[in-house]
């Protein structure tokens, strides 16, 4: 059988019925499918916690249907990759550079120290564009209706939506918070001298705010892609993909210790500061130039089988 489209159902004010409790299944949420056919037959509901991240169903001839949340976002099928992921890829790839060389210890001796907080501060905004992106692109997520004979039509979502029980709507939206903060924090880092307490408030709080953020949103995409707290998925590029992001996110936390000011005006571990920020741009890079290939192998929405 064919592959259904995915997307998410952008409302979610309908739980999805797990298996056992109907044979057939109304799939408002979170599938983006307003109802299945009446001839498949819900067989499993997949997810961490209250998200439901995969969903197959079986068809009269005793083949399954698979739908995917990430997969259903990210792929127009047919190999192609979106626009919107070309974008996001550049800007994400754009925005790790600058964080990656900025933490370099040698950038700063060959430019200035000012110059250099404001490559920070310049990475952040390519971020925070590129944030914006994939926010709009899980608020975008296509709503489907499917007919009897299984044909379903996407149509996109074209306002901006509160999805609390979408798992990919909450990573990318505290993703887009992460990113402001980390707009903050290195706008503010541009000045040279602050006081130490003033340090801690103005700059590093919102270092901090921008750190766990980044952990949160990668942690949820990482779980999306498992269907569960953890997975291993080799074979998988999304998981690549959200496995270098978590890394960065981790390494971008360490950092965020290391940029602790002492009450004598020092941080508290300046190497952790450098080595965390240029290993964290270097997994985000990663995870940024795989969206291109991971558009490029996703389905239309998850597999037949």
């Amino acid at each position: 059988p064919g592959n259904v489209p995915g997307g998410n159902a952008p409302d979610g004010n309908a739980p999805l019925r797990r298996p056992g409790v109907g044979r057939h299944a109304s799939l408002r949420h979170p599938s983006g499918l307003r109802s299945a056919p009446p001839q498949w037959s819900l067989e499993s509901a997949d997810g961490l916690g209250p998200f439901t991240t995969r969903v197959t169903w079986r068809l009269p001839d005793g083949n399954r249907q698979v739908w995917t949340s990430r997969a259903g976002r990210k792929s127009v099928g047919g190999g192609r990759v979106p626009v919107r992921t070309w974008w996001m890829a550049v800007l994400f790839s754009i925005g790790s550079v600058c964080f990656l060389v900025g933490a370099l210890p040698w950038y700063s001796e060959v430019v200035s120290a000012r110059i250099d907080s404001l490559t920070f501060f310049v990475g952040s905004v390519f971020f925070t564009t590129a944030a914006s992106l994939a926010y709009a692109e899980s608020v975008a997520a296509g709503r489907l209706r499917a007919g009897s004979d299984g044909a379903v039509t996407p149509r996109l979502l074209r306002r901006l939506v509160i999805a609390p029980r979408r798992i990919d709507w909450w990573s990318t939206a505290v993703q887009l918070v992460g990113t402001v903060a980390f707009n903050v924090t290195t706008l503010a880092g541009v000045r040279q001298v602050w006081q130490p307490l003033a340090a801690d408030v103005v700059v590093w709080s919102p270092d901090a705010v921008g750190s766990i953020c980044f952990l949160v949103s990668s942690y949820l995409a990482f779980a999306e892609v498992c269907h569960r707290t953890a997975a291993v998925r080799l074979a998988e590029v999304s998981w690549w993909v959200v496995v270098t992001n978590l890394a960065g996110a981790v390494f971008f936390g360490l950092s965020a210790v290391g940029a602790w000011v002492r009450a004598s005006g020092t941080e508290l571990a300046p190497e952790l500061v450098n080595a965390g920020t240029a290993l964290g741009g270097l997994c985000f890079l990663i995870g940024a130039v795989l969206l291109v290939p991971e558009a490029r192998r996703a389905p239309a929405s998850g597999s037949g089988g």
